[in-house]
């Protein structure tokens, strides 16, 4: 993919309150199978992705302007006052090394708050990215694992 101009958009839902435009279960599989995600991801399951989007209250996208594919997205969950969990940051892979990334985050840290610390568990291809683009790596993380 060329360096492409892309449109960003912030969706936010703060107590009963919605911003910007839902992106659809179908859409969300496209893009993490277009990118090293969707090997981590329930992709064959269409209802467990469209819970995973109406639980987000945060999604910031990246499209094509023209056909309005995804290219990217960064999914979720925050109160806007504390913390702010990225479950998913996924980038369609011929846009990587562009900094449609980047720029998810960077929207998704604005629209957290400045108050809000921005979390999330590296892919296991990407744990290098995110010290290049300034993060800085958290080890005292602990998990329950999904039963299924």
């Amino acid at each position: 993919m060329n360096r492409l101009e892309l449109s960003y958009e912030v969706f936010t839902r703060r107590a009963g309150a919605t911003t910007g435009s839902p992106v659809t279960p179908d859409e969300f599989r496209d893009v993490l199978r277009r990118s090293t995600l969707g090997e981590r991801r329930p992709v064959d399951d269409l209802e467990r992705l469209g819970r995973m989007l109406d639980n987000s209250n945060l999604i910031v996208t990246a499209r094509e302007p023209v056909r309005r594919l995804l290219i990217g997205i960064s999914r979720c969950v925050t109160d806007f006052g504390y913390c702010c969990y990225c479950s998913d940051l996924a980038v369609d892979e011929a846009a990587q090394r562009q900094g449609v990334g980047k720029e998810l985050l960077r929207l998704t840290q604005e629209a957290a708050g400045e108050e809000a610390t921005l979390l999330l568990v590296a892919a296991p291809n990407a744990k290098d990215y995110y010290p290049h683009i300034g993060m800085t790596h958290v080890q005292a993380c602990y998990a329950w694992n999904r039963r299924r």
